[in-house]
């Protein structure tokens, strides 16, 4: 959607004031441990755009509580398995060989979002290791969020998302469906059904840059419409609007 468009569809300029006071009314209180999954287009204009968003989200948890959210970067993977768009088979094996190691500090997201981009640049924050599905936070709890995160499983209860619900973290969906809500995963690698991969990164070991190998859960799956009826009913959610957008909340 263009900036034009957003414009065209916002009553008065989204503020962070404004945003704070929102995100108290929905129910995110000084303390929390937030993840939040967010589309910057989807809350209308927003004056001072993604920066306002994060000082808005960081206000609303306070000193004491703590930011996350996705850091995923899906093109630290396999050649083969790309499809938009995919890339000549041929070169392949120069990819393997050549794709630069994933690197915490350095690595750009990918389909996150501005938001969630600009939020991996703030100070304080820190940066899971895993290469494909990191997760970044601030604040109090950050160092014990990221502080490990295995190859595989990579959604499992030693991920930052095992973490997370262990500390009955909140999860807010701002502006964005259940479809992009991750905490289903850490659901999916509980089931002893969940399907398997071959899945490959460059990474980093022992200060060398290689490629490695690994078996884990396929992150592709969708949410379906019943998925999120059933966790709206077992789980506390609230539902609240930024303009005229909306933004989803469970805890």
């Amino acid at each position: 959607m263009s900036e034009k468009d957003v414009v065209a569809r916002t009553a008065e300029p989204v503020t962070t004031g404004r945003m704070v006071r929102d995100l108290r009314r929905l129910g995110v209180e000084d303390g929390d441990v937030l993840l939040v999954h967010s589309s910057l287009s989807s809350i209308g204009w927003v004056c001072g755009g993604p920066q306002a968003v994060v000082d808005a989200l960081l206000r609303a948890v306070g000193g004491e509580g703590t930011l996350v959210m996705p850091a995923q970067t899906g093109d630290w993977s396999d050649p083969a398995e790309w499809q938009n768009p995919p890339v000549p088979a041929d070169w392949h094996e120069i990819i393997h060989r050549e794709w630069p190691a994933f690197d915490p500090d350095v690595t750009p997201t990918r389909g996150m979002g501005r938001i969630a981009e600009l939020f991996r640049t703030y100070p304080g924050t820190k940066r899971s290791g895993h290469p494909q599905v990191s997760f970044c936070a601030n604040g109090r709890h950050a160092d014990a969020i990221v502080s490990e995160h295995p190859l595989t499983p990579q959604f499992g209860m030693p991920s930052p998302l095992g973490k997370m619900y262990g500390m009955r973290a909140k999860v807010l969906l701002l502006g964005v469906g259940y479809h992009a809500c991750t905490s289903f995963h850490l659901a999916e690698t509980r089931l002893p059904s969940m399907p398997v991969k071959r899945m490959g990164a460059a990474i980093r070991e022992n200060g060398e840059r290689v490629w490695r190998w690994f078996e884990a859960m396929p992150t592709t799956r969708m949410i379906s419409t019943g998925s999120a009826g059933r966790w709206k009913a077992a789980f506390p959610c609230g539902k609240g609007r930024s303009d005229r957008r909306n933004a989803g909340f469970s805890t």
